[in-house]
């Protein structure tokens, strides 16, 4: 079956997960994509959390995997300038050089925009970086952990209440979301190509990237200034919309506008008798009084499971979810439904991985294979731009390169 991107080709000179995440679901979408590493390879490598079972595939490196699949891999030392001319060469009759080297490093290498338009003058050139190459800290590395959550506001924007203790962000979250920009980026950049022939330059960072996924709070905030307000649960805008503790210690999230679902929320609950309170009569007088609201809710909620509530409304049609952790998410009907999940091939057997959250009706974009080996694919590739056996032996010798 064809695939989105199979008569596209991706040089890939990056580290980590943000940028590599990027390039994986090209990958996924068909796209020849060639990672370029140090000797040393990518520091992400065999930094994965083993799994804890007792099986030879717990030694695979799976956190590797996700960012990297269907990947090949050639190394070379970057610091020596016969390397960066076989880069050049890659990007010769290559689409996509993608990378998350900080402009300084680019400028330094020759791998900057205006070094490589000579080498293709229609290639997109890429660069996902913490903060941007432009400012007083385009200098600054940055990761998701710093440059997503913190730096952009909304570690702070989550905490519960003013005085509550920072969250721990979730591993790479800030990563994909990024990865997930500097795609859509690639994907517009290679559709100018085809309609101009004009080498085109495109740019995200963590840091814009996580300003955007709270631009619906930025919007007011940059007309008003003010401190956003960390609301505590017990001081919510609306109960319809808070988390609430069920009888067997799981949570149920629930998210539904005032004042429509007030009283449909009241019935679920079995106290209809709550609408007439005066206490709680307008949209006002229950934000007045939310403390007293939620703690009753709270009472009431512990009476029943999850699954009870789940099922009662439903029957309301009231709009709620579980809150699941993440191991409970991978058994999760739905998520099986969708083939979030679906299998991957290593040396020591099958396993699961997570796919890209985009679907294609007419081409099979999941993923095939497993992130190479080390250096993996370097004399092929060497190969197939023309070095001689002997040449190759050569590179190793002056390491220049390895395999």
């Amino acid at each position: 079956m064809t695939k989105p991107l199979d008569d596209i080709t991706v040089i890939e000179i990056d580290n980590w997960m943000a940028a590599p995440s990027a390039a994986a679901i090209l990958a996924d979408f068909g796209a020849r994509v060639i990672k370029i590493e140090p000797l040393s390879g990518d520091p992400m490598r065999n930094m994965s959390r083993r799994p804890k079972v007792d099986d030879p595939i717990a030694d695979h490196d799976f956190q590797f995997d996700v960012d990297n699949r269907g990947k090949e891999s050639i190394l070379l030392d970057l610091t020596n300038p016969r390397a960066i001319e076989i880069v050049r060469k890659l990007c010769q009759s290559a689409d996509v050089f993608l990378c998350n080297l900080l402009k300084v490093r680019q400028e330094k290498f020759g791998l900057d925009p205006d070094s490589l338009r000579s080498a293709n003058p229609k290639l997109v050139h890429a660069t996902l970086t913490g903060y941007g190459t432009e400012g007083p800290e385009a200098w600054r590395p940055g990761y998701d952990v710093t440059a997503f959550f913190g730096r952009s506001g909304l570690l702070d924007a989550v905490r519960e209440g003013d005085e509550g203790v920072p969250a721990r962000p979730a591993t790479a979250q800030g990563d994909h979301t990024t990865g997930l920009a500097l795609l859509g980026g690639i994907l517009a950049a290679l559709r100018m190509v085809d309609r101009t022939g004009d080498f085109q330059v495109i740019e995200t960072s963590l840091l814009e990237t996580a300003v955007w996924t709270q631009a619906t709070d930025y919007a007011a905030t940059l007309v008003d200034r003010a401190p956003f307000r960390k609301r505590h649960r017990y001081n919510v805008l609306t109960a319809t919309a808070n988390r609430y503790p069920c009888q067997d210690g799981k949570w149920m999230v629930l998210n539904m506008p005032e004042p429509k679902w007030w009283g449909p929320f009241c019935e679920a609950l079995g106290k209809p008798d709550w609408q007439d309170d005066e206490r709680f009569a307008t949209p006002r007088d229950r934000y007045q009084n939310m403390d007293i609201i939620v703690r009753l809710v709270d009472d009431v909620m512990l009476e029943k499971s999850l699954e009870e509530w789940g099922r009662i409304f439903d029957a309301h049609g009231v709009i709620w979810a579980p809150v699941q952790g993440i191991h409970e998410v991978t058994s999760d009907p739905q998520a099986e439904a969708l083939e979030l999940f679906p299998p991957l091939r290593a040396d020591q057997g099958d396993y699961r991985t997570v796919r890209a959250p985009i679907n294609f009706h007419t081409a099979d974009t999941l993923p095939e294979r497993c992130s190479p080996k080390l250096g993996e694919q370097t004399i092929q590739i060497l190969t197939e731009l023309g070095f001689s056996e002997q040449e190759i032996e050569q590179l190793k010798a002056d390491q220049i390169t390895t395999y």
